[in-house]
């Protein structure tokens, strides 16, 4: 295993047994045990209905995104998505994250750069709609403005969502504007003339040095920027970014549906789906974290402060933070393994080689 693997597993145990421990400390074993006891588990069966047919568009949605650079079938996408997602939960690294591009490349001949540049462009559609949703569900939702939740070294309170909601809004805002100046051919043209006169800002040295540092580094770099540039060739179909628009914003409406669906069978958990969605957002922000495969810890430490914040009780947000996120976790791993055996893909050779791909 990869040092920096290492270290990104340690540091993801520690902040997830530091966030499982804030999420416990308040909380009986044997209050939990009653509690999650009384849910009615049969509001499982058509969450995790809704959760599938969210993973399926998102393939339909990463499908159109790869049009704009490769085309491939819905179940080439599918599949090499489930996969990614699945690897994500059981594998330490978020190594899921390039999984699909390494599948893409040895299923499609799909160049890995740009199958990981469509996968950052759908992040951006991703992490857009959650922009959008946490403006306007914490517009519309009234929060206690004398709440205060300690957690940790911490205060978590509605200043501090607004603050996380400002910089995931400028986070946003850098990935538009790198995405932008990769895209069109005016802007690229100007990175790769940059690129390529590095070499005379070395004026103090001879030509061999110069042309050795073309070779090796300037003309590699230029590569990159246009190979990775074709995988966010969808910026000029603005048809394509509309579909994928409502795409996204129906896939975490149905993310949403999930959650509020398994809370009708959870006592204690009366919100509604506005304030459902709203919890949703806040987990994906502190999934957001460095953690254990599967977000262990880190999510439920989330959904206990969300759900907090409508005045949930630490023992019913707990109960019903770990069923939801037994389900969610649970779910993604069965279809992926599906997915890797319809696939004949080796899903440990896969990982290996994503971590090599990180490396680059």
């Amino acid at each position: 295993m990869k040092k920096k693997t290492i270290i990104s597993l340690i540091l993801g145990i520690i902040l997830s047994a530091l966030a499982l421990y804030l999420a416990l400390k308040n909380v009986p074993f044997s209050e939990l045990i009653i509690y999650l006891a009384s849910i009615n588990y049969f509001w499982i069966v058509p969450s995790v209905v809704v959760i599938f047919i969210a993973f399926v568009l998102r393939a339909y949605r990463w499908q159109i995104i790869l049009e704009s650079a490769h085309k491939v079938g819905f179940w080439q996408a599918f599949h090499p998505m489930m996969i990614g997602f699945m690897i994500n939960c059981v594998l330490p690294g978020r190594v899921g994250e390039v999984a699909r591009p390494a599948v893409l490349l040895k299923k499609e001949k799909v160049p890995f750069l740009t199958g990981l540049a469509t996968v950052a462009a759908e992040r951006v559609f991703d992490v857009g709609i959650l922009m959008a949703l946490f403006a306007v569900l914490f517009a519309t939702v009234e929060i206690d403005p004398g709440l205060d939740i300690t957690f940790g070294n911490y205060h978590l309170n509605q200043q501090t969502l607004i603050i996380i909601g400002r910089s995931m809004l400028q986070l946003f805002v850098v990935l538009m504007a790198g995405i932008i100046m990769v895209s069109f051919d005016k802007t690229r043209k100007v990175i790769n003339n940059a690129i390529m006169a590095v070499p005379s800002a070395f004026f103090f040295s001879g030509p061999s040095f110069k042309l050795k540092l073309q070779q090796k580094i300037c003309l590699p770099l230029v590569g990159f920027v246009e190979t990775f540039a074709t995988g966010f060739t969808l910026v000029k179909y603005p048809t394509k970014i509309y579909i994928c628009t409502g795409l996204s914003i129906v896939v975490w409406g149905l993310s949403a549906l999930s959650y509020y669906i398994i809370a009708l069978g959870s006592p204690g958990i009366e919100l509604t789906f506005q304030e459902i969605a709203a919890v949703m957002t806040i987990i994906c922000f502190f999934i957001a974290l460095p953690s254990v495969p599967g977000f262990w810890g880190i999510w439920e430490a989330g959904g206990v402060f969300a759900l907090a914040l409508f005045g949930v009780s630490a023992k019913d947000a707990l109960g019903f933070t770990l069923v939801n996120h037994v389900v969610q976790v649970f779910t993604v791993i069965v279809i992926g393994f599906i997915s890797a055996l319809v696939t004949s893909v080796n899903i440990w050779q896969v990982s290996y080689e994503d971590r090599e791909y990180k490396q680059l």
